[in-house]
């Protein structure tokens, strides 16, 4: 007992000291989307002072402001950060447990799917509203368990369910571009508007659903760290460690792709920011814990900032995909060089 208690002392105090980083770095994360929270708030086409800005979150009626924040800029932010959250946990998810930053729902076609049905219900069916969201939301639930079918051959190989995930979403891509050239100009706008990516128009009713998707399936995932982690040595390994594979990994792809659906639903398939938000929530957390809390955040800042910037801080004004998608395309092309040479791990 003598012999082994400084070695198990020295492994206590490492992983208390990367809790207490991991809670730190925790704590910068969600102060940071605090902060672009309140200038989202107060900084626009006009300044808003903060305290007026508490006051009209307090409740309170304030003549020239109630609108300003209450109405506009608020849905709009809280429509941000909770579609980036459910972007953010549900990418970073799927790149944890195929242990590769490429295995995101942008890259291997659920946001492609959902995006074909919401197209084809805008345009072909006439649909608005939350019809389009519940389909959309279906098809990628389809288009998950379509790839995960298709990738199956004596477990999951992450290759090869990268493959035809690419191939799916270019099929489904060919689907999309189909249905838009021959649609009408009044549908065609309100589909392209959709595709982008955007929460123009934002209403604090849209999100009560994805209150509800962090809340069940998100709380869902988080209740599986452990042995989403344990994925991570292996199949054979997690399983020598007492973790049901199989089991663990249909609850992480249900339970992701319903964020990542119902995000899309709300706001569109804003690009990038589930393939984005793990990677660098990796370079942030580094070896001090659990990557899921932490991508949520950079998921929220991402698309918070994002349509901060598309509003105010640009030439024109663009829908937060548009800004996401310019930040991603070149993250992409970095990110399939480093893997390429040093191998697939976040």
């Amino acid at each position: 007992m003598t012999v082994f208690s400084p070695t198990i002392d020295v492994l206590i105090a490492n992983r208390r000291r990367r809790a207490g980083t991991h809670a730190v770095l925790l704590a910068v994360l969600f102060a940071l989307v605090l902060a672009v929270f309140g200038i989202t708030l107060s900084v626009g086409q006009s300044f808003t002072p903060p305290l007026d800005v508490i006051r009209v979150l307090l409740g309170e009626d304030v003549p020239g402001t109630s609108f300003t924040v209450g109405q506009l800029r608020l849905p709009r932010a809280i429509l941000s950060i909770l579609a980036g959250m459910c972007f953010g946990l549900g990418g970073v998810a799927f790149q944890i447990m195929l242990r590769n930053p490429l295995a995101s729902p942008d890259i291997i076609g659920i946001t492609s799917g959902a995006g074909a049905a919401a197209v084809f219900a805008i345009v072909v069916l006439s649909m608005t509203g939350p019809m389009v969201s519940i389909l959309a939301v279906a098809a990628g639930l389809f288009v998950a368990v379509l790839v995960y079918g298709l990738s199956f051959r004596n477990g999951i190989a992450c290759t090869r369910l990268i493959l035809v995930g690419i191939g799916v979403s270019a099929m489904l891509q060919s689907v999309i571009a189909y249905i838009l050239s021959s649609a009408p100009a009044w549908s065609l706008q309100e589909a392209m508007r959709w595709l982008t990516g955007s929460v123009n128009g934002a209403q604090l009713s849209q999100a009560l659903p994805l209150l509800l998707a962090l809340a069940v399936f998100g709380g869902l995932l988080l209740s599986r760290t452990r042995d989403l982690e344990t994925l991570q040595l292996g199949d054979d390994t997690a399983a020598a460690l007492g973790v049901r594979v199989a089991r663990t990994r249909m609850l992480v792809i249900v339970s992701a792709v319903g964020m990542i659906a119902t995000a899309t639903a709300v706001t569109g398939p804003i690009a990038f920011v589930a393939f984005l938000s793990g990677p660098i929530a990796a370079r942030i957390v580094r070896n001090n814990g659990s990557l899921l809390l932490p991508s949520a955040l950079v998921g929220a800042i991402l698309v918070l900032s994002g349509d901060y910037a598309g509003q105010l801080l640009l030439p024109s004004r663009y829908p937060v995909g548009v800004v996401t998608g310019a930040l991603g395309a070149p993250y992409l092309i970095f990110l399939i060089v480093r893997v390429n040479r040093t191998g697939g791990s976040l």
